[in-house]
């Protein structure tokens, strides 16, 4: 992210995301969070991919990491490694291994 500005649509996307996660099991007392939390994601690579698309210049720099479906899947994961160690919710207390004292 190079400004401020894409910082805050950053910001905003993903808070509407887990806006529209909350709403969408508030609505239906017998939705599965796991489902949802998964068809989130989904429509999330769709949209990932579908904007990081390459320019069709071969010669093309800013392309150059996303130039083929492999790159781009790569470059998706990266930022979902990222973003998932940034979590509060990456480490839980019920993971199998947490140690205890």
């Amino acid at each position: 992210m190079d400004t401020e500005d894409d910082l805050q649509h950053f910001d905003a996307a993903a808070e509407r995301l887990i806006e529209l996660g909350n709403r969408l099991l508030e609505r239906d007392a017998d939705a599965d969070s796991w489902e949802v939390a998964s068809g989130l994601l989904a429509g999330a690579v769709h949209f990932w991919l579908y904007a990081h698309q390459p320019c069709g210049d071969l010669e093309c720099d800013s392309c150059e990491e996303i130039d083929t479906a492999e790159k781009r899947v790569e470059q998706m994961l990266a930022l979902v490694r990222e973003s998932a160690e940034e979590s509060d919710y990456y480490h839980s207390p019920r993971d199998i291994n947490v140690g205890s004292a």
